[in-house]
């Protein structure tokens, strides 16, 4: 009796204790508040989008002759390589403006590369990140470069504040993009394994010589070099035992860089590589042959996040229907830097129509950034005024385009022989013609060319100097070429000007493996004039 005399006198002193104990007991035998269920218990799949510059599928997984790509060749064999992928633009600030979205650029108001009076995003639509940092997801941008054609455009403002997927709270699935940037024309040489220049294949609308040879493979060995890069975050990622639950997609921000490809909507401007990893969800070593878009990952990754977007987005999941079903695919291209030009077209696996709204413009009309970069471009630009193309090569080098160019790709893989005014071709034509039309009237709400865009009868009838460079550099305060562009003169430099261009770019494009030779300035750069508020 004196015992329990004893407990009861402690407890009525220590009743609040008590009390508190009991709550402390029931709360954990209750439900975790979200919060902390979203730093443990979130099973959602981590995603890893991992994005190369200016590439066109041109890996040994793909069967490109010459290049050895082990790391991408592995990530195909462990998920789903697609066979026909392509992104919405052929340029990187609108094709990734529409990733970064989900949505065609032209239908954001994205669809001018180099824009200069950027808009916030229309229609209620959200960046692909905000989505998922809103439904708890870590979100990182492991590089620097965004390139966004709308606001908010910054990595700070796009994801959150962070570099790596390492700064995440403790089982909290993340959300992480990077971008390898070498083969966006940088195109080291690969001294562990250089490429011999005639293991390469070149399409038949390049110049078969040893100058147009060495470029390309350049070109490959640089992107051996990124492989190895992309081989090393997927080891770490092996490493921290992430690889289990982590969705991995690869992928070209659109085609590579080169004279008939960036910028242009061919297959080698549009047609990227894209592969997807899914452990326990994907079957391991598939070819997927069905017409998928760059816009297809942002449906796929919301899906799988469990993420419903306020908008219905462009593209679809890549595990539904809708894709398998797909009979067309869509890209559009506008201006490009100052150079301004306006394509669309529609693409079946069997065929593709390219819609060019303005057939009066060269193809090669001045473009600043191409005479600097590209080395195939002088040499063959020397052929041409030569006359020593053959007509596949030098039909790109015209003064003027068809308004339609029409290819049979069953019989036409690179997209030589325009069928467009062929009889045998007309109701092929006039279905994509109708079919494109409707994309462009119900999906896009294409705004098609002004007036001001195309500037008939701004500029001078001919150009005075040997070089459209030139006369930009010189008229830089004369003309507002952020609104109305650079001139389409064409040529746009004389036979001997390109032959100096050709021969500074020989001890850099012919360079060894070993040999550490500058890349060098070609013409005249100038800073463009910005728009003041």
């Amino acid at each position: 009796m004196e015992i329990i005399a004893l407990m009861t006198l402690w407890i009525k002193k220590h009743v609040s204790l008590v009390l508190f104990c009991c709550v402390l007991m029931l709360a954990s035998c209750g439900e975790t508040p979200k919060t902390s269920q979203k730093e443990t218990n979130d099973n959602r799949p981590n995603i890893l989008w991992i994005t190369i510059e200016d590439w066109s599928p041109d890996l040994s997984c793909y069967g490109t002759k010459g290049i050895h790509t082990p790391n991408v060749d592995k990530l195909a064999s462990e998920g789903i390589r697609y066979n026909k992928a392509f992104t919405t633009s052929p340029v990187c600030s609108t094709s990734r403006s529409a990733m970064m979205t989900g949505f065609h650029q032209n239908y954001i108001g994205a669809n001018q590369h180099r824009e200069h009076n950027k808009q916030p995003l229309p229609h209620g639509i959200k960046p692909i990140p905000k989505l998922l940092e809103e439904a708890g997801y870590f979100t990182t941008l492991m590089s620097w470069k965004t390139d966004m054609n709308f606001l908010p455009d910054t990595k700070e403002e796009l994801f959150m504040n962070t570099n790596d997927w390492a700064d995440r709270k403790p089982g909290q699935p993340f959300f992480a993009r990077i971008t390898f940037g070498g083969t966006h024309r940088s195109w080291n040489r690969d001294p562990q394994r250089s490429i011999n220049i005639s293991d390469v294949e070149l399409p038949p609308y390049y110049a078969d010589t040893p100058f147009v040879r060495r470029d390309w493979a350049n070109g490959l060995e640089q992107m051996q070099l990124v492989d190895r890069e992309i081989g090393s975050l997927l080891k770490r990622l092996e490493d921290e035992g992430l690889a289990n639950n982590t969705i991995v997609f690869f992928i070209g921000d659109h085609g590579r860089c080169h004279i008939r490809g960036k910028q242009f909507l061919y297959d080698g401007g549009i047609r990227i590589p894209m592969i997807m990893r899914w452990p326990g969800q994907v079957e391991p070593g598939q070819v997927n042959d069905d017409l998928v878009m760059s816009l297809d990952i942002d449906a796929t990754i919301l899906d799988a996040a469990h993420v419903t977007p306020p908008v219905p987005l462009h593209g679809k999941n890549l595990l539904g229907d809708e894709v398998k079903n797909r009979k067309y695919v869509f890209a559009a291209r506008d201006k490009m830097d100052e150079t301004h030009d306006a394509m669309r077209s529609i693409r079946s696996k069997d065929y593709k129509l390219i819609l060019n709204l303005m057939p009066e413009r060269p193809y090669l009309q001045y473009n600043q950034y191409k005479e600097n970069a590209y080395p195939v471009l002088a040499e063959m630009s020397i052929m041409y005024l030569k006359g020593e193309l053959t007509p596949e090569q030098a039909a790109f080098f015209a003064p003027v385009k068809p308004q339609i160019e029409l290819y049979d790709l069953q019989k036409d893989t690179f997209e030589v022989d325009n069928v467009a005014d062929n009889p045998e071709y007309s109701s092929v034509k006039k279905e994509l013609l109708a079919q494109l039309q409707n994309w462009r009237t119900h999906v896009i709400k294409d705004k098609g060319v002004s007036e001001e865009f195309k500037a008939l009868g701004v500029f001078p009838d001919k150009n005075p100097f040997s070089t459209v460079d030139e006369w930009v550099a010189k008229n830089q305060k004369n003309y507002d070429f952020n609104r109305i562009g650079w001139p389409s003169w064409y040529p746009t430099k004389t036979l001997q000007e390109w032959q100096k261009a050709r021969d500074k770019w020989e001890p850099y494009v012919m360079r060894s493996a070993t040999e550490d030779i500058p890349r060098p300035e070609i013409g005249i750069i100038t800073k463009k004039k910005t728009k003041k508020n």
